[in-house]
Protein backbone atom coordinates (compact mmCIF):
# COMPACT_ATOMS: atom_id res chain seq x y z
CA UNK A 1 0.00 0.00 0.00
CA UNK A 2 1.43 3.21 -1.26
CA UNK A 3 0.24 6.53 0.64
CA UNK A 4 0.25 10.14 0.13
CA UNK A 5 -1.13 12.55 2.65
CA UNK A 6 -1.83 15.79 1.43
CA UNK A 7 -1.81 19.45 3.92
CA UNK A 8 -3.66 22.22 3.08
CA UNK A 9 -1.14 24.30 3.24
CA UNK A 10 2.06 24.31 5.74
CA UNK A 11 3.28 27.19 7.62
CA UNK A 12 2.75 26.83 10.97
CA UNK A 13 2.33 24.12 13.56
CA UNK A 14 -1.25 24.46 15.15
CA UNK A 15 -4.37 21.80 15.11
CA UNK A 16 -4.08 20.66 12.01
CA UNK A 17 -1.21 20.29 12.00
CA UNK A 18 -0.98 18.08 14.98
CA UNK A 19 -3.46 15.71 13.66
CA UNK A 20 -0.77 15.49 10.58
CA UNK A 21 1.82 15.02 13.14
CA UNK A 22 0.10 11.96 14.56
CA UNK A 23 -1.34 10.35 10.99
CA UNK A 24 2.63 10.57 9.94
CA UNK A 25 3.19 8.52 13.58
CA UNK A 26 0.89 6.04 11.99
CA UNK A 27 2.39 6.24 8.58
CA UNK A 28 5.37 7.13 8.71
CA UNK A 29 6.52 5.96 5.13
CA UNK A 30 3.79 8.55 3.50
CA UNK A 31 4.67 10.66 1.24
CA UNK A 32 3.69 14.89 1.97
CA UNK A 33 2.21 17.12 -0.55
CA UNK A 34 0.86 21.02 0.27
CA UNK A 35 0.16 23.70 -1.48
CA UNK A 36 3.28 25.38 0.43
CA UNK A 37 5.50 24.70 3.03
CA UNK A 38 7.80 27.35 4.89
CA UNK A 39 8.01 25.54 7.94
CA UNK A 40 11.87 26.59 9.22
CA UNK A 41 14.32 23.84 9.22
CA UNK A 42 14.90 23.13 12.98
CA UNK A 43 11.24 23.17 12.95
CA UNK A 44 10.54 20.34 11.50
CA UNK A 45 10.29 17.29 13.58
CA UNK A 46 6.40 17.16 13.96
CA UNK A 47 6.37 16.25 9.83
CA UNK A 48 9.82 13.74 10.46
CA UNK A 49 11.59 16.02 8.83
CA UNK A 50 10.05 15.06 5.30
CA UNK A 51 10.84 16.78 1.77
CA UNK A 52 7.75 18.34 0.91
CA UNK A 53 6.09 18.37 -2.77
CA UNK A 54 4.59 21.70 -2.92
CA UNK A 55 2.50 23.47 -5.50
CA UNK A 56 3.31 26.48 -8.22
CA UNK A 57 1.78 28.89 -5.34
CA UNK A 58 5.41 28.04 -3.27
CA UNK A 59 7.40 30.40 -5.59
CA UNK A 60 4.71 33.00 -6.47
CA UNK A 61 5.65 36.33 -5.15
CA UNK A 62 5.07 37.03 -1.63
CA UNK A 63 3.75 33.40 -1.13
CA UNK A 64 5.41 33.11 2.24
CA UNK A 65 3.40 36.01 4.23
CA UNK A 66 0.44 36.35 1.24
CA UNK A 67 -0.26 32.35 0.75
CA UNK A 68 -3.93 32.91 2.04
CA UNK A 69 -4.43 35.59 -0.96
CA UNK A 70 -3.95 33.40 -3.55
CA UNK A 71 -6.76 31.07 -2.47
CA UNK A 72 -8.59 31.27 -5.63
CA UNK A 73 -5.42 29.75 -7.16
CA UNK A 74 -5.30 26.82 -5.06
CA UNK A 75 -8.13 24.54 -6.42
CA UNK A 76 -6.38 24.50 -9.87
CA UNK A 77 -3.01 24.12 -7.64
CA UNK A 78 -3.55 21.02 -6.00
CA UNK A 79 -5.52 19.57 -9.23
CA UNK A 80 -1.77 19.34 -11.10
CA UNK A 81 -0.35 17.00 -7.69
CA UNK A 82 0.09 13.75 -9.83
CA UNK A 83 -0.72 11.29 -7.11
CA UNK A 84 -1.63 8.81 -10.13
CA UNK A 85 1.21 5.88 -7.78
CA UNK A 86 -0.32 5.80 -5.13
CA UNK A 87 -3.21 3.20 -3.53
CA UNK A 88 -4.40 5.75 -0.77
CA UNK A 89 -4.60 9.38 -0.70
CA UNK A 90 -5.53 11.16 2.82
CA UNK A 91 -6.13 14.55 2.74
CA UNK A 92 -5.82 16.70 5.60
CA UNK A 93 -8.10 19.30 5.25
CA UNK A 94 -9.85 22.65 5.91
CA UNK A 95 -10.05 24.02 2.97
CA UNK A 96 -8.75 22.87 -0.47
CA UNK A 97 -6.76 19.46 0.00
CA UNK A 98 -9.79 17.15 -0.23
CA UNK A 99 -10.34 18.26 -3.91
CA UNK A 100 -7.32 16.42 -5.47
CA UNK A 101 -7.83 14.35 -8.31
CA UNK A 102 -7.87 10.42 -7.59
CA UNK A 103 -8.80 7.82 -9.70
CA UNK A 104 -11.55 4.60 -9.47
CA UNK A 105 -8.80 2.39 -8.43
CA UNK A 106 -7.44 4.67 -5.66
CA UNK A 107 -8.82 5.22 -2.06
CA UNK A 108 -9.20 8.44 -0.91
CA UNK A 109 -9.97 9.28 3.32
CA UNK A 110 -10.93 12.89 3.84
CA UNK A 111 -10.31 14.08 7.36
CA UNK A 112 -12.46 16.83 7.61
CA UNK A 113 -11.56 19.88 9.78
CA UNK A 114 -14.21 21.80 8.19
CA UNK A 115 -15.60 22.50 4.92
CA UNK A 116 -13.92 25.85 3.97
CA UNK A 117 -15.43 28.27 6.87
CA UNK A 118 -15.34 31.50 5.05
CA UNK A 119 -16.64 30.15 1.80
CA UNK A 120 -19.69 28.62 3.65
CA UNK A 121 -21.65 29.48 6.57
CA UNK A 122 -19.33 31.90 8.21
CA UNK A 123 -18.93 33.63 4.75
CA UNK A 124 -20.57 36.98 5.91
CA UNK A 125 -18.47 37.02 9.35
CA UNK A 126 -15.13 36.31 7.36
CA UNK A 127 -16.11 39.26 4.52
CA UNK A 128 -16.97 41.85 7.95
CA UNK A 129 -13.46 41.52 9.12
CA UNK A 130 -11.97 41.50 6.29
CA UNK A 131 -13.32 44.18 5.29
CA UNK A 132 -14.32 42.99 2.38
CA UNK A 133 -18.29 43.37 2.44
CA UNK A 134 -18.34 46.09 0.40
CA UNK A 135 -16.98 48.08 -2.87
CA UNK A 136 -15.31 46.60 -5.71
CA UNK A 137 -12.79 44.25 -3.97
CA UNK A 138 -15.95 43.01 -2.02
CA UNK A 139 -17.70 42.07 -5.12
CA UNK A 140 -14.50 40.01 -6.36
CA UNK A 141 -14.51 38.64 -3.47
CA UNK A 142 -17.46 37.18 -2.94
CA UNK A 143 -17.50 36.38 -6.68
CA UNK A 144 -14.01 34.22 -5.91
CA UNK A 145 -16.09 32.31 -2.99
CA UNK A 146 -18.70 32.18 -5.37
CA UNK A 147 -16.49 29.89 -7.61
CA UNK A 148 -14.96 27.96 -4.74
CA UNK A 149 -18.27 26.90 -3.63
CA UNK A 150 -19.06 25.48 -6.41
CA UNK A 151 -15.78 23.38 -6.88
CA UNK A 152 -15.47 22.50 -3.10
CA UNK A 153 -19.26 20.84 -3.91
CA UNK A 154 -18.06 18.87 -6.93
CA UNK A 155 -14.92 17.70 -5.87
CA UNK A 156 -16.66 16.36 -2.66
CA UNK A 157 -17.40 13.55 -4.89
CA UNK A 158 -13.88 12.32 -5.13
CA UNK A 159 -13.71 11.71 -1.84
CA UNK A 160 -14.52 7.80 -0.75
CA UNK A 161 -14.62 8.37 3.06
CA UNK A 162 -14.68 12.02 5.29
CA UNK A 163 -13.59 11.64 8.90
CA UNK A 164 -15.42 14.87 11.10
CA UNK A 165 -13.38 16.28 14.18
CA UNK A 166 -16.27 16.42 15.97
CA UNK A 167 -20.13 15.41 15.94
CA UNK A 168 -20.83 19.48 14.71
CA UNK A 169 -18.42 19.76 12.25
CA UNK A 170 -20.13 16.33 11.20
CA UNK A 171 -23.56 18.24 10.99
CA UNK A 172 -21.77 21.19 9.07
CA UNK A 173 -20.19 18.29 6.25
CA UNK A 174 -23.58 16.78 6.01
CA UNK A 175 -25.10 20.40 5.26
CA UNK A 176 -22.73 21.53 2.97
CA UNK A 177 -21.83 18.14 1.15
CA UNK A 178 -24.72 15.96 1.66
CA UNK A 179 -22.45 13.35 3.03
CA UNK A 180 -22.26 10.96 6.28
CA UNK A 181 -18.55 10.92 7.91
CA UNK A 182 -17.36 9.23 10.84
CA UNK A 183 -16.25 11.73 14.19
CA UNK A 184 -12.52 11.20 15.28
CA UNK A 185 -11.63 13.67 17.33
CA UNK A 186 -8.40 15.43 17.45
CA UNK A 187 -5.05 14.18 19.20
CA UNK A 188 -5.05 16.56 22.42
CA UNK A 189 -1.32 16.20 24.37
CA UNK A 190 -3.43 15.80 27.91
CA UNK A 191 -0.06 13.95 29.21
CA UNK A 192 2.00 17.37 28.67
CA UNK A 193 -0.04 19.07 31.86
CA UNK A 194 -0.06 18.81 35.49
CA UNK A 195 -2.74 18.41 37.95
CA UNK A 196 -2.92 20.98 40.89
CA UNK A 197 -5.28 20.36 44.00
CA UNK A 198 -4.77 23.89 45.27
CA UNK A 199 -6.20 26.18 43.09
CA UNK A 200 -5.98 30.00 43.21
CA UNK A 201 -8.00 32.45 43.57
CA UNK A 202 -7.93 34.22 39.69
CA UNK A 203 -9.65 33.16 36.44
CA UNK A 204 -7.66 32.18 33.44
CA UNK A 205 -7.93 32.60 29.40
CA UNK A 206 -5.67 32.05 26.84
CA UNK A 207 -5.78 32.64 22.71
CA UNK A 208 -4.75 33.75 20.32
CA UNK A 209 -6.66 37.29 19.66
CA UNK A 210 -8.60 37.77 16.87
CA UNK A 211 -12.53 38.92 16.99
CA UNK A 212 -13.87 35.32 16.87
CA UNK A 213 -12.33 34.10 20.29
CA UNK A 214 -14.27 36.61 21.60
CA UNK A 215 -11.65 37.91 24.83
CA UNK A 216 -12.82 41.01 24.42
CA UNK A 217 -16.08 39.51 25.83
CA UNK A 218 -14.41 37.80 28.83
CA UNK A 219 -12.08 41.21 30.05
CA UNK A 220 -15.17 43.25 29.81
CA UNK A 221 -17.06 40.86 31.85
CA UNK A 222 -14.47 40.95 34.77
CA UNK A 223 -14.05 44.61 34.18
CA UNK A 224 -17.65 45.44 34.55
CA UNK A 225 -19.48 42.74 36.50
CA UNK A 226 -16.52 41.48 38.73
CA UNK A 227 -13.95 44.13 39.45
CA UNK A 228 -13.45 42.41 42.30
CA UNK A 229 -12.33 39.02 40.90
CA UNK A 230 -8.50 38.52 39.12
CA UNK A 231 -8.28 37.97 35.14
CA UNK A 232 -5.54 36.82 33.97
CA UNK A 233 -5.10 36.68 30.07
CA UNK A 234 -1.91 35.04 27.53
CA UNK A 235 -1.96 35.70 24.16
CA UNK A 236 -1.40 37.88 21.54
CA UNK A 237 -3.50 39.28 18.01
CA UNK A 238 -4.21 42.13 16.25
CA UNK A 239 -7.26 42.86 18.98
CA UNK A 240 -4.26 42.96 21.55
CA UNK A 241 -4.57 46.60 21.98
CA UNK A 242 -8.06 46.79 21.80
CA UNK A 243 -8.42 44.40 24.72
CA UNK A 244 -5.86 46.19 27.05
CA UNK A 245 -8.15 49.39 26.71
CA UNK A 246 -11.32 47.60 27.53
CA UNK A 247 -9.01 46.08 30.93
CA UNK A 248 -9.66 46.64 34.55
CA UNK A 249 -7.19 46.71 36.99
CA UNK A 250 -8.36 43.52 37.93
CA UNK A 251 -7.24 42.09 34.64
CA UNK A 252 -3.38 40.66 33.68
CA UNK A 253 -2.88 41.02 29.69
CA UNK A 254 0.47 38.79 29.98
CA UNK A 255 1.09 38.62 25.97
CA UNK A 256 2.71 35.84 24.41
CA UNK A 257 4.00 33.20 26.74
CA UNK A 258 6.09 29.86 26.46
CA UNK A 259 4.38 26.75 27.23
CA UNK A 260 5.57 26.18 30.78
CA UNK A 261 4.12 29.93 31.94
CA UNK A 262 0.77 28.64 29.99
CA UNK A 263 1.08 25.47 31.92
CA UNK A 264 1.76 26.60 34.97
CA UNK A 265 -1.63 29.33 35.07
CA UNK A 266 -3.65 25.92 33.81
CA UNK A 267 -2.73 24.04 36.70
CA UNK A 268 -3.29 26.74 38.88
CA UNK A 269 -6.12 29.00 37.85
CA UNK A 270 -10.27 28.87 39.62
CA UNK A 271 -11.22 27.97 36.08
CA UNK A 272 -10.88 28.61 32.54
CA UNK A 273 -12.86 30.50 30.44
CA UNK A 274 -13.71 29.81 26.80
CA UNK A 275 -15.85 32.10 24.45
CA UNK A 276 -15.45 31.00 21.23
CA UNK A 277 -17.38 28.65 18.91
CA UNK A 278 -14.93 26.27 17.51
CA UNK A 279 -15.36 23.35 15.34
CA UNK A 280 -13.12 21.52 18.44
CA UNK A 281 -11.28 23.33 20.69
CA UNK A 282 -8.17 22.33 22.12
CA UNK A 283 -7.86 24.64 24.69
CA UNK A 284 -10.32 23.49 27.14
CA UNK A 285 -9.26 20.27 27.38
CA UNK A 286 -5.58 20.95 28.26
CA UNK A 287 -7.35 22.95 31.19
CA UNK A 288 -9.08 19.79 31.92
CA UNK A 289 -6.16 17.86 31.22
CA UNK A 290 -4.72 20.71 33.91
CA UNK A 291 -7.78 19.88 36.66
CA UNK A 292 -9.44 22.97 35.82
CA UNK A 293 -12.93 23.43 35.36
CA UNK A 294 -13.63 25.11 32.06
CA UNK A 295 -16.97 27.74 31.67
CA UNK A 296 -17.66 27.57 27.79
CA UNK A 297 -19.82 29.30 25.28
CA UNK A 298 -22.06 26.43 25.08
CA UNK A 299 -21.77 25.67 20.86
CA UNK A 300 -19.68 23.85 18.88
CA UNK A 301 -17.33 21.17 20.12
CA UNK A 302 -17.34 22.38 23.65
CA UNK A 303 -20.49 20.59 23.99
CA UNK A 304 -18.77 17.19 23.15
CA UNK A 305 -15.32 17.95 25.08
CA UNK A 306 -17.07 19.72 28.53
CA UNK A 307 -19.64 17.81 30.99
CA UNK A 308 -22.08 20.41 31.87
CA UNK A 309 -23.66 20.59 35.68
CA UNK A 310 -25.97 18.37 34.70
CA UNK A 311 -23.73 15.25 34.78
CA UNK A 312 -22.97 13.12 37.35
CA UNK A 313 -19.28 14.30 36.80
CA UNK A 314 -19.04 17.66 35.79
CA UNK A 315 -16.17 19.48 34.79
CA UNK A 316 -17.49 22.68 34.02
CA UNK A 317 -20.73 24.53 33.08
CA UNK A 318 -22.12 27.12 29.81
CA UNK A 319 -23.37 30.22 28.72
CA UNK A 320 -25.76 30.08 25.99
CA UNK A 321 -25.07 33.76 24.57
CA UNK A 322 -21.83 35.69 23.69
CA UNK A 323 -22.96 38.84 25.61
CA UNK A 324 -21.51 39.99 29.42
CA UNK A 325 -24.49 39.41 30.74
CA UNK A 326 -24.56 36.08 30.05
CA UNK A 327 -21.23 35.10 30.80
CA UNK A 328 -21.61 37.33 34.12
CA UNK A 329 -24.34 34.63 35.18
CA UNK A 330 -22.50 31.48 34.54
CA UNK A 331 -19.28 33.07 36.37
CA UNK A 332 -21.81 33.42 39.14
CA UNK A 333 -23.60 30.03 38.79
CA UNK A 334 -19.75 28.66 39.01
CA UNK A 335 -19.30 30.33 42.10
CA UNK A 336 -22.11 28.57 43.76
CA UNK A 337 -20.90 24.91 42.26
CA UNK A 338 -17.81 25.06 42.24
CA UNK A 339 -17.20 22.31 44.73
CA UNK A 340 -19.22 20.12 42.45
CA UNK A 341 -16.28 19.86 39.95
CA UNK A 342 -13.45 17.76 40.78
CA UNK A 343 -9.77 18.14 39.97
CA UNK A 344 -10.21 14.23 38.89
CA UNK A 345 -13.35 14.38 36.43
CA UNK A 346 -11.82 17.02 34.61
CA UNK A 347 -8.80 14.73 34.02
CA UNK A 348 -10.67 11.94 33.27
CA UNK A 349 -12.74 13.29 30.56
CA UNK A 350 -9.89 14.86 29.41
CA UNK A 351 -7.82 11.76 28.70
CA UNK A 352 -10.56 10.30 26.20
CA UNK A 353 -9.30 12.89 23.82
CA UNK A 354 -5.24 11.56 24.01
CA UNK A 355 -2.98 11.39 21.10
CA UNK A 356 -2.52 7.30 21.48
CA UNK A 357 -6.27 6.94 21.12
CA UNK A 358 -6.36 9.28 18.02
CA UNK A 359 -3.88 7.18 16.81
CA UNK A 360 -5.43 3.92 17.24
CA UNK A 361 -8.76 5.51 15.90
CA UNK A 362 -7.04 6.72 12.63
CA UNK A 363 -5.53 3.80 12.08
CA UNK A 364 -8.83 1.26 12.75
CA UNK A 365 -10.69 3.03 10.46
CA UNK A 366 -8.21 3.51 7.33
CA UNK A 367 -7.08 -0.56 7.86
CA UNK A 368 -11.06 -1.21 7.61
CA UNK A 369 -12.22 0.72 4.67
CA UNK A 370 -8.75 -0.26 2.92
CA UNK A 371 -9.53 -3.85 2.98
CA UNK A 372 -13.35 -3.05 2.27
CA UNK A 373 -11.98 -1.00 -0.75
CA UNK A 374 -9.83 -3.75 -1.61
CA UNK A 375 -12.61 -6.55 -1.82
CA UNK A 376 -14.63 -4.28 -4.06
CA UNK A 377 -12.02 -3.22 -6.62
Amino acid sequence: MKIVIVHDWLVTYAGAERVLEQMLKVYPGADLFSTVDFIPKGERDFILNKAVTTSFIQNLPLARKKYRSYLPLMPLAVELFNLSEYDLIISSSHAVAKGVITGPDQLHICMCYSPIRYAWDLQHQYLRESGLNKGFKGWLAKWSLHKIRLWDLRTANGVDKFIAISNFIARRIYKVYRRESVTIYPPVYVDDFSISHLKEDFYFTSSRMVPYKKIDLIVETFTKSFPNKKLIVIGDGPEFKKIKDLAGKNVTLLGYQKFDILKDHLSRAKAFIFAAEEDFGISPLEAQASGTPVIAFGKGGALETIRGLDDDDPTGLFFTEQTVDNLTKAISLFEKNVDKISAESCVVNAQRFSDSRFRNEFKKLVEDEYKEWKLNI
